[in-house]
């Protein structure tokens, strides 16, 4: 890792943020956990334990016949974070638990629309009336002291929050809404509404659409109820409402299900931050401030015998290229802490 960051150090110049802009109130980001409701736990158990094994071993069979199809592990993830986030995102008439699910609801009196069975709304609910959002008042002009941004990944979740959470449980919450749906030519002026208007307490959006390139410092409360993969993604998200103009400390509430597939992705999350802080960290944050030993060797020869490995490589070839980085970590690293199979294992487990 330290060879990798003396070779990309002379064509990385990193600024960060805290250290440009002084005066921005800090930002605290924390993590929300939530239990599954009883429905999801059934869906997410029936999952990991049944069909799972039929999407794997279908990739293993594409495998051996030809190249891999990699869209059943994919489809796989994706019906997991679904589950975390709602059981209507899942449970369709063709779905094999939707008979034994529904009989179930219907004996408890209930409505698959509940916000109970969908283990984020309530926390979800909950947070934003500790921000003093959605508060009963028979005093209609008063204005909460926070606003917030609430980021999903999908406009079928935004659906659910809008439909099932605030019209039916938090009517007085007053929102909009921006997402893909939205024209281009329509959205700055939605998002300087937002921005003027202290009575607007939520702007609910996908972290596609509003999560870059958008300045929405009228929020001092950011909630996360689906993830990304990709850490950096968030980051850009979050940092909508901390930038320059924001007078007030920024929260970030990221929403959770525990002992769930989101537990992983907020794992790999910091591995991947952690993995870019080490290649461009602080230290040896420009030329000028390294070492003596370490800028010289930036015009030293390699070692002949690990340059030997690189003139049989070929250009078309991802492997051929990786070899051409020479003092790298061992590739077993990942071979043993991220494979296939223990990862799917984790999942039975969990």
């Amino acid at each position: 890792m330290e060879a990798l960051h003396r070779q990309v150090l002379p064509f990385v110049l990193r600024r960060m943020k805290e250290d440009v802009l002084s005066d921005l109130p800090a930002k605290i980001t924390q993590d929300y956990y939530c239990d599954l409701s009883p429905i999801q736990q059934q869906l997410y158990e029936d999952f990991s334990k049944t069909h799972i094994h039929k999407h794997l071993s279908d990739t293993e069979t594409d495998e051996k016949s030809h190249p891999p199809n990699k869209n059943n592990i994919l489809q796989a993830l994706r019906y997991l974070q679904n589950v975390c986030n709602h059981p209507k995102l899942v449970l369709t008439p063709q779905h094999p638990q939707y008979s034994n699910i529904t009989k179930q609801i219907l004996e408890s009196n209930s409505s698959l629309t509940d916000i109970q069975h969908a283990a984020k709304l309530p926390a979800l609910k909950q947070l934003l009336m500790d921000c003093g959002i959605g508060l009963v008042s028979n005093d209609e002009t008063v204005i909460s002291q926070h606003r917030a941004l609430i980021f999903c990944q999908l406009k079928s979740m935004l659906n659910i929050i809008e439909n099932d959470l605030f019209k039916v449980h938090m009517p007085n919450v007053s929102y909009l809404r921006l997402d893909g749906s939205v024209p281009v030519s329509q959205r700055y002026s939605l998002v300087n509404r937002f921005n003027v208007d202290p009575s607007i307490d939520t702007l609910i959006m996908t972290t596609q659409v509003g999560g870059l390139g958008l300045n929405l410092t009228g929020a001092d409360t950011v909630i996360f109820v689906e993830h990304d993969w990709s850490p950096m993604k968030d980051l850009q998200a979050m940092d909508r409402a901390h930038r320059i103009g924001q007078k007030k400390v920024v929260n970030v509430y990221r929403l959770i299900t525990r002992s769930t597939l989101e537990e992983k992705i907020m794992n790999f999350q910091k591995f991947k931050l952690k993995t870019a802080n080490t290649v461009i960290s602080s230290e040896n944050s420009s030329l000028q401030t390294m070492g003596t030993d370490k800028l010289l060797d930036l015009f030293s020869l390699d070692d002949p015998s690990k340059e030997k490995s690189k003139t049989n490589s070929s250009s078309s070839s991802i492997k051929s290229v990786l070899e051409t980085l020479p003092e790298l970590w061992d590739a077993k690293i990942y071979d043993d802490e991220y494979d296939l199979n223990g990862f799917i294992q984790t999942l039975n487990n969990g």
